[in-house]
């Protein structure tokens, strides 16, 4: 097994040549620090909206889209899972809103693959949530009850335990529901893909150049590396995790998520009915995840990672042998006839988890410059809706897109370091405990339903 920090999706995607470092002095008038999905569809449609804008792109990786958004499920989907937390936030029109946008963000991300070539694997799909214990029976209810009641009762679909079987028959699948509008891709290769087309449309990307400060002023903002500097009119922050030590410290946990891929094993698949390419998660909290691959395998994903400190991952929001092993046990749980067949690479990677489990802009004090984080595991599709958004604010905008509820939204805050790492690490523990007790049938003990109720009842959302 090869257990590395950028996985099997990078690897296969294929090496491209870096960019090179920033060095000198560069003026800009809109200036993206970060090379993922955010970062890359902010300077995409900033540069689609105004084409004689200057757009200069920072990327601390040798490459763009190495991080996290070349590494994650590659589940495209949009937010209806979500709609009956997000009414229960912000009300029922900018809930239904912020949904349709994700959902037109799906439809973009094929549309831009079809219309430029770019081979991302994208595959329409539907996105099921299954229940695995009696506890989690019905979790989707109140996502389902949402849709109904604010007129698209198509966009989640409950399914009875025979009709999940018909889609994918594992002996740990009770009932489910469906958002039939999802798609899958090869994370890297869309997020190559994006860089490429950047380029092409002039873009200035420099990779190899992490950022040592940031600053805003009265005339526009400016950032340093160690070998240059970039000025602009207008700044977006898209760092991920990393806004964890700066300008989210205080709306931002840091957790990780690991995948691990089996060999090819396209006749399991066709013994489990799953060829419709569905991306399937269970109902758990510390979630896991999982879809098919073109080459036919199956990529298993669990985010049960441990809390990292502040944004310091020191390297097991990568690579975790424990959660490794772990996230094997349960693939094999979920899918008996894998019990043998190899497993070929793992990886892992950070999360920018927010209190509400829901993507948040937020307008930094200049209002020159603006954060995006908060995907908690679910940033592929709603990446390229909050890049929309990011655009128009760079250039100073004011459209339907500016004006959605998770720009700018009130949100709870996160305790200061180390009662936050302290704290977030014994909630993850004890929802672990209540969780896998559920799982094997027991009744979880006492101290565990305690702990894993804490986030409720301090106001912050855990699942969807």
């Amino acid at each position: 097994m090869r257990h590395t920090r950028l996985g099997y999706w990078i690897e296969e995607a294929g090496e491209v040549e870096p960019r090179p470092a920033l060095d000198g002095v560069r003026e800009a008038d809109v200036l993206v620090l970060g090379g993922g999905y955010t970062g890359m569809w902010t300077a995409w449609y900033a540069k689609q909206l105004e084409p004689g804008a200057r757009v200069v792109l920072l990327e601390s990786e040798t490459v763009c889209g190495h991080g996290p958004s070349g590494r994650n499920g590659g589940f495209c989907n949009a937010m209806w899972f979500s709609l009956a937390s997000m009414r229960a936030r912000w009300g029922d029109a900018p809930a239904l809103a912020t949904a349709h946008a994700a959902e037109a963000a799906v439809a973009r991300i094929g549309g831009f693959c079809e219309e430029h070539e770019v081979d991302a694997w994208f595959q329409p799909a539907g996105y099921l949530q299954v229940s695995t214990a009696p506890a989690h029976d019905g979790s989707w209810e109140r996502a389902v009850r949402a849709c109904a009641e604010l007129g698209v009762p198509e966009m989640l679909q409950p399914l009875s335990a025979e009709e999940v079987a018909e889609r994918c028959q594992s002996p740990a699948f009770r009932a489910g529901a469906v958002s039939p509008t999802s798609a899958t891709v090869q994370p890297a290769r869309l997020a190559l893909g994006l860089r490429a087309q950047l380029l092409a449309a002039g873009v200035e990307v420099f990779e190899s150049s992490p950022v040592r400060s940031f600053r805003e002023s009265g005339e526009g903002v400016e950032a340093k590396t160690a070998a240059g500097s970039v000025r602009a009119g207008r700044g977006v922050l898209a760092i991920g995790a990393a806004a964890k030590a700066g300008p989210l410290r205080g709306r931002l946990t840091v957790a990780s998520s690991h995948i691990v891929l089996t060999e090819p094993v396209p006749e399991v698949i066709e013994q489990l009915g799953w060829t419709n390419g569905d991306c399937i998660t269970d109902s758990r909290s510390l979630l896991h995840y999982f879809r098919t691959t073109r080459d036919g395998r199956i990529a298993f994903g669990w985010g049960g990672g441990r809390i990292a400190a502040g944004a310091r991952t020191h390297g097991r929001s990568e690579v975790d042998a424990d959660v490794i092993a772990a996230a094997t046990r349960h693939l094999h749980d979920y899918f008996p006839a894998l019990r043998g067949r190899r497993v070929t690479h793992a990886w892992g990677g950070p999360i920018d988890a927010s209190p509400t489990h829901l993507p948040a802009v937020h307008t930094l004090p200049g209002g020159r410059a603006w954060v995006a984080a908060g995907y908690t595991g679910n940033g592929v599709g709603p990446s390229n809706m909050v890049g929309r958004s990011l655009a128009s604010l760079a250039l100073g905008r004011d459209d339907e897109h500016t004006n959605l509820a998770f720009v700018d939204p009130k949100s709870p805050r996160v305790p200061p370091e180390p009662f936050h790492w302290l704290g977030g690490e014994a909630i993850r523990l004890g929802i672990l405990a209540k969780e896998e007790a559920e799982l094997a049938g027991r009744s979880p003990g006492r101290v565990a339903s305690f702990v894993a109720k804490v986030p409720e009842l301090i106001g912050f959302h855990i699942g969807r």
